[in-house]
């Protein structure tokens, strides 16, 4: 087995040094709007109204337990309601109030300064570039993974 070279661990860092700040501003937005960031995640999945808590939990890896509860969180905060499927009595849609709504907004709003900010004043060609990179990484980590 060879040992990286300089230039793979400096790549290797810089993606963890991204990796980590896009999770800190993502927590942090989430702070600033009262939720959590799993809760964000959940009131996004249920404003495109085909929202299954079961697909969810499985596309997320987590227990239908857990995305239980965050429904319930959001529930009581009147972020979401919930009400009887029309064609299946079993099954229950869920739908952002005006109060979920508003807060997705803000959320989506303070997500879209950062964009204009940091993303915005790249130059075409290096966003392309960037793109085909992280996709080519992401492809490699994808096949690396079923593999092992």
């Amino acid at each position: 087995m060879t040992q990286p070279g300089p230039d793979t661990l400096d790549a290797i860092a810089a993606l963890q040094r991204v990796a980590e700040l896009f999770s800190e501003r993502r927590l942090q937005l989430a702070r600033e709007s009262g939720i959590t960031e799993t809760q964000w995640q959940v009131l996004e999945e249920v404003d495109e109204e085909s929202f299954m808590p079961s697909m969810f939990a499985r596309r997320r890896s987590c227990t239908p337990a857990a995305v239980s509860r965050t429904l319930r969180q959001l529930l009581e905060s009147d972020l979401v309601r919930a009400s009887i499927g029309e064609t299946d009595g079993r099954q229950r849609v869920y739908r952002l109030t005006p109060k979920g709504r508003r807060a997705l907004e803000r959320l989506t709003a303070r997500r879209q300064q950062a964009i204009d900010t940091v993303w915005a004043p790249m130059r075409r060609a290096d966003l392309r570039s960037f793109t085909r990179l992280v996709t080519d990484l992401a492809d490699r980590l994808e096949d690396y993974t079923e593999k092992q």
